[in-house]
């Protein structure tokens, strides 16, 4: 690859981000900034942080809201998923940055749907630890679990208010559809 005037390498955008008041994700040399959040997306978010948290406290796993950033190595991308989940004691060894997720969420928005469905889930595929990708609708009571099934196939489950629960099975986690949209105020 031959590096564009505004290339900047992976080290230079950690460096970068460490300073930056600003997120921003990193695509093949290229950094995007990320737009800011409405309240339906981040009371999702610390909602299901919350859930999570208390369901892994005790574990090897670890819960990342909204500031940590996954690694990408084989596309060399960084994103900042919503929340992500950790079991792989490897991901210790990055204190900026997490390479072996197993459950990545993200929580859509106007901006970012598109990309979330499409070549974002296509990138965090390539993430051999990542088991399970879920989508959360911030316009209406829907949660979309993408699971790697044995034969390597990714597996669409909803769950919507009618169902009451939603699983998050690379975690062994049960959570309401209630507790998930708690205070949550639909445009």
């Amino acid at each position: 690859m031959i590096a564009s005037p505004n290339y900047i390498s992976p080290e230079e955008y950690l460096q970068m981000e460490e300073k930056s008041s600003i997120k921003h994700e990193y695509i093949d040399g290229h950094t995007y900034k990320l737009d800011g959040s409405i309240d339906s997306h981040v009371t999702i978010t610390g909602n299901l942080g919350v859930l999570l948290r208390n369901h892994l406290r005790g574990s090897e796993c670890r819960v990342y809201i909204l500031a940590m950033k996954a690694r990408i190595e084989f596309l060399n991308r960084y994103y900042y998923p919503d929340v992500m989940v950790t079991c792989d004691s490897r991901d210790k060894e990055t204190p900026g940055h997490k390479r072996f997720p197993c459950l990545i969420v993200e929580v859509l928005s106007e901006s970012t749907e598109a990309f979330d469905r499409g070549d974002k889930f296509a990138d965090y595929q390539t993430i051999e630890s990542l088991k399970e990708y879920v989508l959360i609708n911030t316009k209406r009571q829907r949660v979309e679990c993408l699971r790697l099934n044995d034969d390597g196939f990714w597996v669409l489950q909803t769950y919507t208010s009618q169902d009451k629960t939603f699983q998050l099975k690379s975690i062994n986690f049960e959570g309401t559809i209630a507790e998930l949209y708690e205070d949550v105020v639909f445009e």
